[in-house]
């Protein structure tokens, strides 16, 4: 199961999965409420959300906690990423990619205004057993936003040697290396090989 209700995250990491021949269903299909991610670290908040899903379905779990860290923001949003596209009538990437660029340029930021983007995947089992894979992908935010493909904060990533934005790369492009799929390539290590 993929603990998650973000079908962003749920998109991308079934095609990870696609080539192991490992069938997935998620905490959002199953109807499993959202935990509250209460941690400060993307490690805490991925497991906090790998093993309620485990827990409550008695499947293995594997969940995702990631975010962009902009350097002259002290690495902010970071696990705050999804807070920050917060609205009262959902979530509005759009405004949070306003909001980052807004304080950048109230900070008067150097340019390239460096940034990364960090995944922690958690594999949970139902007996309470874990394992941790990380990923990080650096790279700086660009404006304005460039791109309609990804989701969250693709559209002002533009990674290091790219000339695209995460938001305007081909999903098989971004999906080779990302920070999605560096985490990914660290579970594949562990778990199928």
């Amino acid at each position: 199961m993929i603990a998650t209700h973000n079908a962003g995250k749920l998109r991308e990491i079934r095609a990870l999965l696609e080539p192991y021949g490992v069938t997935v269903t998620s905490a959002g299909e199953l109807g499993l409420p959202e935990p509250a991610e209460t941690e400060e670290t993307f490690a805490g908040n991925a497991r906090i959300k790998a093993h309620a899903a485990a827990r409550a379905s008695g499947l293995i779990a594997l969940s995702d906690d990631s975010g962009i860290e902009v350097e002259a923001l002290g690495g902010a949003p970071g696990v705050h990423t999804a807070d920050w596209a917060e609205t009262p009538s959902g979530r509005d990437f759009r405004l949070a990619m306003e909001k980052t660029w807004t304080l950048l340029e109230q900070r008067n930021a150097p340019f390239p205004r460096r940034a990364r983007f960090v995944c922690t995947l958690c594999l949970a089992w139902p007996d309470g057993r874990d394992q941790i894979f990380e990923g990080a992908v650096e790279g700086q935010v660009v404006w304005p936003m460039r791109g309609e493909r990804g989701f969250g904060y693709d559209p002002i990533f533009l990674p290091d040697g790219e000339t695209e934005t995460f938001g305007e790369m081909a999903p098989e492009k971004k999906h080779a290396m990302s920070h999605r799929a560096r985490a990914f390539a660290k579970l594949v290590d562990a778990c199928f090989r």
